[in-house]
C-alpha cells in the first residue's frame, strides 16, 4: 500500500467517524425523525452512505460501468428497519472499500461509471483515486447535515460530543 493510499484511506476514516458522532446515543424514532424541512434524517443519512459505499465498491470492482443494484433507488434517504442494522451496514462497507483499496497496486486504475438517467450521454471513467475521493467528499457533505439535524432534535452538536 502506497502513502497515497494511506494518506486517503485515513481521510475517509476521520470523516466516517465524524458522521457517526451525531448518531450516538439516538433511538430509532428519533433517528427516523425529520428536524428540519428537508426529507433527511439521521438514520436515513446512515442508510444512504452505507447503501452508497456498497454501490461505490462495485462500481469500482467491476470498473466496466455495471449499474450496481440499488443505485437507481430513490428511497436511499428514508429510515427503514432499525439505526443499528444501518450502521452495521455501513460498518461493513467501510471495511470492505478499505480491504479493497488497499489491495489496488495503483489508484491510477480506470473505471468505468455506470450510465444513469443523470449521466452525461458519454461513457465517463474516473481513477479509483477520483473514487475514493468522492467518497470522502459525499461523506464529509452528509456529516455536516448529521450535525444540524441532531442539533436540531436535541441540541446536541459534534464539537460537544468529540470529548
Amino acid at each position: 500500500m502506497t502513502r497515497e493510499h494511506e494518506d486517503l484511506l485515513g481521510l475517509l476514516a476521520e470523516v466516517r467517524k465524524r458522521l457517526l458522532i451525531p448518531v450516538r446515543d439516538i433511538s430509532d424514532a428519533d433517528a427516523a425523525r425529520r428536524t428540519t424541512v428537508s426529507e433527511l434524517t439521521l438514520g436515513g443519512l446512515i442508510r444512504h452512505l452505507a447503501t452508497g459505499e456498497r454501490m461505490w465498491l462495485q462500481v469500482l470492482k467491476s470498473a466496466d460501468g455495471s449499474l450496481p443494484d440499488g443505485m437507481l433507488d430513490t428511497a436511499q434517504y428514508s429510515m427503514s428497519e432499525t439505526l443499528s442494522r444501518w450502521l452495521s451496514a455501513y460498518s461493513a462497507a467501510a471495511e470492505a472499500t478499505d480491504a479493497y483499496v488497499r489491495s489496488l497496486p495503483s489508484l491510477d486504475v480506470s473505471v468505468q461509471l455506470p450510465t444513469t438517467p443523470w449521466s452525461p450521454p458519454d461513457p465517463q471513467f474516473w481513477s479509483a483515486r477520483r473514487i475514493v475521493l468522492h467518497l470522502i467528499h459525499e461523506t464529509a457533505q452528509h456529516a455536516g447535515h448529521a450535525d444540524i439535524i441532531r442539533e436540531s432534535l436535541d441540541g446536541a452538536n459534534s464539537t460537544a460530543q468529540l470529548n
